[in-house]
């Protein structure tokens, strides 16, 4: 298991990931700005699987890269299933909403975590610092399937930035890190053109913009706002044309996916050790904390002080 003292939590959200970093091997950490870590599902002390169907899911606040070289990951992006098996990788951007469901005993894979801070005064040779990955494909798309030849170069230039990771006396240690991980990226790049489906934005059509539309309002502004009304006029649609429509995008009404993101924040804020179920309720804009805990028992099963407990 993972020596929590050797991360700062806080701006790596290393207990939203602990799930997996427990199942770490070898970890390299470069001011709590740039990870490395290799997993090993068999670090885990579980029978045949890691079962993990009472993981809440959580949000992302920083970019992980995983690439698994073989056994099987099963997790939930945005809510929808994806199983990550050899030679395939997953990348999570801060506002995925995740869930780890399963991990397979047989698990060897390697993850690199970077903040947001980390490319702070970085430029590219060009002078720009424009995302090499459109934000939408990646939220439609976060899995990748490589060839072994593929997955091995990966491989090799994370392994690289692990490497000068360790070179504690470099005069321009972030300087050079902020380059390596930018080759990792158009490497990355490269093997998806080579593929013609990640890097040209894809063409959405009127509902898919609306429902991408609704979530990032319901992510701005699900605490407050509670009704299917306020982001139906956000949209300029109707209430009922809004629920049709994300009906048929994901298979559930707009009331679920507020409920969800409702008890998504409920559930990340119970988690804090500071917290009180009234302050929670007062963030999430309850009128007291009786109505509150009536909402969460009903979608949760147990009160919030039981799940704290549990």
């Amino acid at each position: 298991m993972m020596d929590k003292t050797t991360f700062d939590m806080k701006p790596l959200a290393m207990e939203e990931l602990a799930e997996l970093l427990r199942g770490a091997d070898d970890k390299d950490n470069f001011r709590n700005e740039l990870i490395v870590v290799d997993l090993r599902g068999d670090l885990m002390s579980y029978e045949k699987k890691v079962q993990m169907e009472d993981m809440s899911p959580y949000r992302m606040n920083v970019l992980a890269i995983l690439l698994v070289e073989q056994g099987e990951l099963e997790i939930e992006v945005d809510y929808q299933p994806h199983t990550i098996g050899s030679n395939m990788l997953l990348l999570l951007i801060p506002t995925h909403v995740v869930r780890v469901v399963e991990i397979s005993r047989e698990l060897k894979a390697k993850m690199i975590v970077i903040t947001p801070s980390f490319f702070d005064g970085f430029q590219s040779a060009n002078g720009k610092r424009g995302n090499i990955m459109h934000y939408m494909q990646i939220r439609k798309s976060p899995r990748s399937v490589f060839e072994e030849k593929e997955a091995a170069r990966i491989l090799h230039q994370i392994d690289v930035i692990r490497g000068k990771i360790r070179e504690q006396g470099h005069h321009f240690h972030k300087e050079v890190l902020q380059y390596l991980v930018a080759i990792l990226f158009i490497e990355l790049g490269n093997l998806f053109m080579g593929k013609g489906d990640t890097i040209t934005p894809p063409t959405l059509s009127r509902k898919e913009e609306i429902f991408e539309k609704f979530l990032r309002l319901l992510h701005e502004h699900c605490k407050e706002q509670h009704v299917v009304t306020f982001y139906a006029e956000k949209l300029f649609i109707t209430p009922q044309y809004l629920s049709l429509i994300l009906k048929e995008q994901s298979g559930r009404s707009a009331n679920k996916w507020i409920d969800d993101a409702l008890m998504l924040e409920a559930k990340l804020m119970l988690k804090m050790p500071e917290a009180t179920v009234q302050w929670v309720a007062d963030q999430l804009h309850f009128s007291d904390q009786s109505t509150f805990g009536k909402f969460f028992k009903k979608h949760m099963g147990m009160s919030p002080m039981e799940y704290r407990k549990s």
